[in-house]
This record gives structure tokens, sequence and C-alpha cells, in this order.
């Protein structure tokens, strides 16, 4: 059977259901692009219709799509290659102008080590781009700072039940499917404001019953994991060492990320000795987790929920009682502060370790803080220059190892005479092909001397010291020009 989601997926934005105003917005922002020019970010929950709204947008606006999902190769080449040449170009048989549709969908998970360079990658697509940009994401604050500036804002609120039911309602006519009006509201409420999930749990229920009753949704509902805040309620003020065990096991949470719920929220209700003796186990369960990691048995895991759940509940001395307010990790709000941060930290380690020939963990580790305590505030300026053109940096990037301002005169300066004496070098390098250890290539001496006053002192000693020195009087500091590495510009 085909795919409902699919089938009956709206072709234009009058069909979209639900987020009126979301909608108009979307359809505001393409007709007037060629003013502000600027991509937009549809966010809100899953299957509330944001990526089908940029879909329909693009058939009524007679754009072709070129998109790219999270599922795809989201290295930052990849990103440059496919979506930065299509928002550059558009088509001679597209809409207006010649107009085409780039959409990013799931933008937020354009991040981390995995797609190592894409979020950085994203960000400079959409800051250049000459064709509209839509990027469908599902958290808005995943994305960085830097790109959610870059770009207008558009947020699709979960959809209500009553645009859910004319939805459901109209399906059904459409598959001559017999139905009771109180099934179709008992679905609606049962996603709660999810239209995708709506129409598969009907797909799924209409597929086993002839007529569709309220009997028929309630058999085929989905299981509910339990929220996360009502089981920290249990665990901490209700449940004994077993029932905090068994709680755990409807929580939709990886043992790494329960253990970080648990660790923030215990101090809220615990104290003294109980809160020490949950910090115990606590401990327990992160080295157990640390095993997993090390050995990839995931088994261990077990041993870890057992002292992050039934421990921390049998360390409870007594009742506990009233409302608390229970938070996220404060460790994962760290992470997406400094979440620019480790990008471009770990971008300029991985340039560093590949012309270093060593590990990406050994440039940022090692590498890293040497060039920034040789280079702080660009003091040595011509250091500074020398490095910026051996790793190729940019302005960001000599600005977080010098830590110094990206936008000030001193930096964008270095990263100009970085790039000319990179031009200087790929010449000089050239020429030198022409050069034997004499120094004859056949031109005139005098020609030569001549040569030697317009250049340089760089080139001057360069030329000499393949021209006049022998080999083995070279000393033990001296560079072949093609070699790379530290020794470059220390």
């Amino acid at each position: 059977m085909t795919d409902w989601t699919e089938k009956y997926r709206p072709t234009t934005l009058s069909e979209v259901r639900g987020n009126n105003k979301a909608r108009d917005k979307l359809e505001e922002w393409a007709e007037t692009w060629d003013d502000h020019r600027k991509a937009v970010i549809v966010h809100g929950s899953p299957g509330v219709g944001k990526t089908s709204a940029a879909h329909a947008l693009a058939n009524d606006m007679g754009w072709p799509v070129m998109e790219l999902n999270a599922s795809d190769d989201r290295k930052a080449d990849v990103i440059e290659r496919v979506a930065g040449e299509a928002s550059k170009s558009g088509t001679l048989t597209g809409g207006e102008a010649g107009r085409r549709l780039v959409i990013l969908d799931e933008a937020d998970n354009f991040h981390g080590s995995a797609d190592y360079g894409g979020s950085r990658e994203v960000t400079k697509v959409v800051k250049n781009a000459s064709q509209p940009i839509v990027l469908v994401a599902n958290e808005f604050y995943d994305m960085s700072q830097s790109l959610r500036n870059a770009c207008e804002t558009i947020e699709f609120r979960d959809v209500s039940k009553r645009s859910i039911v004319p939805v459901l309602r109209d399906i059904c006519r459409r598959e001559g499917i017999e139905y009771d009006e109180a099934a179709l509201e008992k679905i609606a409420d049962s996603t709660s404001g999810d239209l995708r999930s709506a129409v598969n749990d009907l797909q799924a229920i209409a597929e086993e019953a002839e007529t569709l009753t309220v009997d028929d949704v309630v058999t085929g509902e989905r299981d509910r994991t339990e929220g996360i805040f009502d089981f920290l309620d249990a665990l901490i003020k209700e449940e004994d060492a077993e029932g905090a065990l068994r709680s755990s096991y409807d929580v939709d949470e990886t043992p790494d990320d329960l253990l970080n719920w648990i660790e923030d929220n215990v101090p809220k209700d615990y104290e003294g000795a109980e809160l020490a003796d949950a910090y115990g186990f606590l401990s327990n369960a992160d080295r157990w987790l640390g095993r997993v990691r090390a050995t990839q048995d995931y088994s261990f895991w077990r041993y870890a929920t057992d002292n992050m759940t039934a421990g921390v509940a049998a360390s409870r001395r007594e009742p506990k009682g009233g409302w608390t307010r229970y938070g996220p990790p404060s460790y994962w709000s760290k992470l997406g502060r400094t979440r620019g941060t480790r990008d471009t930290r770990d971008s300029i380690a991985e340039r560093i370790a590949e012309r270093e020939g060593t590990s990406v963990a050994t440039a940022r580790r090692e590498i890293v803080p040497f060039l920034s305590e040789l280079t702080h505030h660009c003091r040595n300026r011509d250091l500074t220059i020398r490095m910026a053109a051996a790793y190729d940096f940019d302005a960001d990037d000599v600005s977080f190892v010098t830590r110094s301002g990206a936008d000030t005169n001193k930096v964008q300066s270095i990263v100009e005479e970085a790039a000319e004496r990179k031009a200087e070098e790929t010449v000089e390098r050239s020429g030198n092909a022409f050069f034997d250890s004499s120094g004859s290539d056949g031109d005139d001496p005098a020609d030569a001397d001549s040569s030697d006053e317009e250049s340089d002192g760089a080139d001057q000693q360069t030329l000499d010291a393949s021209s006049d020195e022998p080999d083995d009087d070279r000393g033990e500091d001296a560079t072949d020009d093609n070699q790379s590495g530290l020794s470059d510009f220390l």
C-alpha cells in the first residue's frame, strides 16, 4: 500500500493545513526574495508540515527544487559542491529569473564531528547564496547563532485537533473508508499536534478494520514513553529502588543523557549524606558508561542504569514532597554556547593535522595552544603572517588562534599579507624549477643580477641558498623549498 503521507502531501500552500500565519509568511518571503535575498529557517516539531510547505511553495512559485537532507553526506566539501553551487546558479527552464529553491532539510543536524565543517559551510552557503534557500529544522537553537542571525525565521506550531480531523476525514473519503467521527477525533487527540503521525496512524488502523471505531483506535494506539520530568519526580521523590529502575524503562533517553539529567537535578531535593550516597552511585554509573565507550560492549549499560536509578532511589533517607522545578542538564547548554568555538577549533586542528602529518587530537591538544602562545594578539606579526599562510587561515581562524578580534584591521591585514605571501611563494617555487644547483639556466648573468635586485630579501636568500651554497654546507636549519610543517614559519 502506498504511504498516505506521501500520497496526500500538499502540492500547493493553500493545501497546507494549520499554521496559516506561518504559511502566509513563507509565501511573502518567497515573493519578496529579490528585495531581501535572505535564506529562511522554517522550524517546529516533527510532522507539522515544514518540509511539505517548502515543496508546496516551490510548486506555487514554479521553482525547481534542489534538496540536501541530513541523511546525505554532510561534510563541508559536499555541502559546498551540492548546495553551494545550486544556491549560486539558476536554471534555464526554472521559474522567474531562472530561480530554483534550495531546501536543506534537518538543518539542525549540520554540526558535530560526524559532519565535520558542515555547520560552518552551511552558514557560508547561506550568506553567499544568489538563490532562495529554505532550512528546515526541528530544534531552532541546535543551529549555530551565526547561522540563525543570517536567516529569517518562521515557526510552525503543532497542528490543532480541529485542523487534523478534516485532513483525516478527507483521506477516508478518498480511500472509501467508513468511519466514526469520534475515531478520527481520538486519532487527532493521541498524536499531540503531529499531523504526519495522525495520517500514519489512520493508515495503520484502516488496514486492520473495515469501519473505523473508537475501539479500533484505542487498540492500535502507539505506546507512549514516560516524560523525563515525570521520571525524575518518581525517581527522586516516590519510587523505591525497584520502582525507579522499572520507571527508567519507559523513558526515551540514552543512559548517557539520563545520567546528565539525574546528576543536575538530584541536588534540588537531596542533601547531606543522601546526596553523597546518590553521587557515589552516579559515579559508579559513569564508570560503567566509560567501559561502554572503551569496549563498545553495550551490555554494560544495564549496570550503569542500575546505579543511576535504583542506587539513587535507595539513597533517599526521608520523604520528599512538594513541587520541584527540574531542568535540562547545564552541560547541554554549555555545549550549545560553545559549539561555534569548538567547531572553529576543530576545523583549525584538522587543517594543521593534515599538513603536519599528525592526528587531529594531537593538533588540537598540543599544536594549537603552542601557536596561540607564540602569536598571542598578533604581537609577533611576521610569525602570525607565516602561520596564516602555512595553514590557509581566514580572519576567523587567525582571531581564534591569536585570541584577537576577527574584525580588527590588524587581523584583516595579516590575512591579506598571508595571501600575498602564499602567491609569491607559489611563483617563487615554480620559478626555482628552472634553476640548477650551479645557478646556470642559460640566461645572461647580468639579467639574473637585475632580477635579484628587484626581488625582496626573502627571495634573494632563497635564490642564494639554491645557487651558491653546496648542499653539505647549508647546515641543519636550512629547509627545502617544498618542505611543509611548523618549520615553514618558525
